[in-house]
């Protein structure tokens, strides 16, 4: 059985929801350090149709869901962001994290939380996605409702 490394994870939850254009800033600017190993983009789902009710079926307009840019790629938001969970290598980056979050954040409060927030073994889920080999930074990534794979940045050389 291979060791696990407790790598350190932090939790920035924002006052309020997140407008697409505030986390296009705030994911270019975490993903310009280079130095993260995993995010999580939390909050209420944005189905692309209305999933029950009398209007099933029918397109659910709704501005928070948009594709935005990060480092050049397109990321279609599924969710409105409410919570960015990003796991680190090391304690350092927390204070250029913060930097970042200071600078994107002027018109609301944030917090930044120091804790576990991300799974560490994997799930049934994890297993009858993936298979037993998976990669270790796809762990706890699935969405079980969701249809699609998580979406893969490359970091920063």
């Amino acid at each position: 059985m291979t060791e696990q490394v407790a790598y350190p994870q932090i939790r920035i939850v924002p006052a309020r929801l997140l407008s697409p254009s505030t986390i296009e800033r705030l994911l270019n600017g975490i993903c310009d350090l280079g130095k993260v190993r995993r995010l999580v983009l939390n909050g209420p789902r944005l189905p692309a149709e209305v999933p029950y009710g009398p209007a099933k079926g029918i397109p659910n307009p709704h501005e928070g869901r948009k594709t935005i840019k990060v480092k050049g790629e397109d990321v279609p938001l599924q969710v409105q962001v409410g919570v960015i969970i990003c796991e680190l290598p090391n304690d350092q980056v927390i204070p250029e994290i913060k930097e970042i979050c200071d600078r994107v954040f002027t018109e609301f409060s944030y917090q930044i939380q120091k804790g576990r927030f991300m799974k560490s073994i994997p799930t049934t889920t994890d297993y009858a996605r993936y298979g037993p080999e998976m990669d270790e930074t796809l762990l706890g990534m699935t969405d079980v409702k969701g249809k699609g794979c998580p979406i893969i940045i490359q970091g920063g050389k």
